[in-house]
């Protein structure tokens, strides 16, 4: 008898402990972007994607969503309904990194213009991921390894980091600027020092080897800290270099989300 009136005089018990199991849902960060990003499949290896190497960065317990294609702009990603996709499973509390240039400087119908289709779109995302209570972060794109005359390191994208920078001042979210930073890690290697960051043995810039993607994500888990998107107890050995066995590249069947053996 006691127990039962125990239990009627908290009916709302249960909600209250479906709204603690919420609140210790581990954080998830979600990522839209294209081929920098995304997860490689064994065909593939050794290319690697930046948010294969992003959970070593990252405490346990939170866990990557990479969403990432290869090949998508931030108008072909929206129109293929991968935008929806994560819509219906970013949760209150979620982190949706936000990265696209490389395949929006190609024509239409993939490519966008810097200061309007460009805009428009990465408004979507934004859109998407306050819908849900989840917090946006726009990463401008990674430099390609390209050095001038002089040999100094310089931009290949444009003028869509800083419609990308102008952006997030107006809609007051907060924003990683992985171009210059890829920039300035690139003229610190140099160019020869920079090939072990990419595939010279494919002749490309753009793509990374385990080594760059390392390097990329160190960067990227590096600006959410200093941001203020995560705290210092969600972020890991920042200071420590991805080891290569952590890597893996699965058949193409296999399911990944973001998953790194730590």
């Amino acid at each position: 008898m006691p127990a039962s009136t125990s239990r009627l005089s908290r009916p709302t018990a249960p909600a209250a402990v479906a709204q603690k199991a919420e609140d210790q849902r581990p954080r998830r960060i979600h990522i839209a972007g294209d081929s920098t990003a995304s997860q490689k499949y064994a065909p593939a290896a050794p290319e690697t994607g930046w948010g294969m190497a992003l959970p070593w960065y990252l405490a346990p317990g939170i866990e990557v969503v990479n969403h990432a294609m290869n090949g998508r702009s931030s108008r072909s990603f929206v129109a293929e309904g991968r935008l929806d996709a994560i819509r219906d499973v970013i949760r209150p509390g979620d982190v949706l990194l936000v990265q696209f240039g490389h395949n929006d400087q190609k024509p239409e119908p993939i490519g966008t213009e810097p200061w309007t289709t460009y805009r428009s779109h990465l408004l979507l995302y934004l859109d998407a991921a306050r819908e849900r209570g989840a917090e946006p972060v726009l990463l401008t794109p990674a430099s390609r390894r390209r050095f001038g005359d002089d040999g100094n390191a310089v931009g290949t994208h444009g003028l869509y980091p800083d419609a990308m920078r102008a952006l997030a001042a107006t809609e007051g979210v907060r924003l990683v600027d992985v171009t210059a930073l890829t920039i300035a890690l690139w003229q610190e290697l140099g160019p020869e020092g920079s090939l072990l960051s990419f595939l010279p043995e494919r002749q490309d810039n753009t793509h990374f080897s385990p080594a760059g993607a390392g390097q990329v994500a160190q960067l990227v888990a590096r600006g959410l800290l200093a941001t203020g998107v995560l705290a210092e107890h969600e972020v890991a050995r920042l200071h420590e270099n991805v080891p290569m066995e952590c890597f893996a590249w699965p058949e193409p069947a296999a399911q990944v989300t973001g998953q790194i053996r730590r």
